[in-house]
């Protein structure tokens, strides 16, 4: 199965949210203000969120007072191109002239970060560039060890050190390495114990301070991975991350059948971060660019 069709069976469960159903609103009616009201309700359902299934439905409104959507058919072409407009590309990551291009990859726990830094790690060896990866999650030994597995997987050095050592420490030491061995890029894994909400928040804080003093540009990317299936949460989980460092792009995984994808919407409407990266599947090779029209394309066609 070609990665457009995978990524179509991954929004298989939005699409019956969000298509399927205002296909059904669509039936039978002409477009009027109560249609209108009727299919902000299925945006919200969808996981699309109340700020900016709004918003999209007050263009809508618009463009029906001007006597633009005559017909339901109109209508859902609209609504795709809203949608479309509401999203646009967050354009992947590419590492810019300045070396060692930094990575700081955050999120909680069991959203498949080490992962999706092996994907990366992965990706950026195949385009001829020297990587580093930096076991930032010294809170889980596991998280060692995994993040170990990726590195040999992907080809690419790591820097770890013992289980409870300061993820800071491991950081520095990771930059001083790349520097030295004139390294393209970095990318660091974080502990993500969101019950530990303070004290995780802090540790970030340092880990920043501490790549700043040593590249002042840097982070360069601060990537932030949340699950597909978690819907609203990933909102939550977006503000807290970006309040406390600022997070640049978004990598959502698991967009499987249960994602609620919708979700892509309400990140970029509501917090104004693009979804840089998207999963959509287990294979080293299934972390790709998000593409607006493809994901588009793939919702509802």
């Amino acid at each position: 199965m070609g990665l457009f069709e995978r990524l179509k069976q991954g929004l298989s469960k939005t699409k019956k949210n969000l298509v399927e159903k205002a296909e059904v609103l669509f039936l039978g009616r002409n477009v009027d203000e109560s249609l209108l009201n009727e299919l902000e309700e299925v945006l919200i359902m969808a996981d699309v969120g109340p700020k900016a299934s709004a918003e999209i439905i007050s263009t809508l409104k618009e463009k029906f007072k001007k006597g633009e959507l005559s017909d339901t058919v109109g209508l859902k072409n609209a609504l795709k191109e809203e949608i479309k407009l509401a999203i646009q590309d967050g354009s992947g990551i590419k590492i810019t002239k300045e070396r060692p291009y930094i990575i700081l990859t955050v999120g909680v726990n069991g959203v498949g970060k080490t992962t999706t830094i092996g994907k990366l790690a992965w990706r950026f060896k195949n385009e001829g560039l020297k990587v580093i990866l930096a076991a930032g999650d010294t809170f889980r030994a596991a998280a060692i060890e995994q993040l170990e597995i990726w590195a040999h997987r992907s080809d690419t050095q790591i820097i770890k050190h013992k289980s409870g050592a300061d993820p800071a420490a491991v950081v520095y030491d990771a930059i001083m390495s790349a520097k030295a061995k004139n390294m393209d890029a970095v990318i660091i894994d974080t502990a993500g114990r969101l019950h530990t909400k303070t004290n995780l928040m802090d540790e970030l804080k340092k880990i920043k301070r501490v790549i700043n003093r040593e590249i002042p540009s840097a982070p360069h990317e601060v990537l932030l991975v949340v699950d597909a299936t978690s819907g609203q949460n990933v909102i939550h989980q977006a503000k807290i991350f970006g309040e406390a460092i600022g997070v640049t792009g978004i990598a959502l995984t698991k967009l499987d059948g249960t994602a609620k994808g919708g979700i892509v919407i309400a990140i970029k409407k509501e917090l104004n971060i693009p979804v840089k990266l998207i999963s959509v599947g287990e294979r080293i090779e299934d972390l790709r660019d998000f593409n607006a029209e493809e994901f588009v394309g793939a919702l509802f066609g």
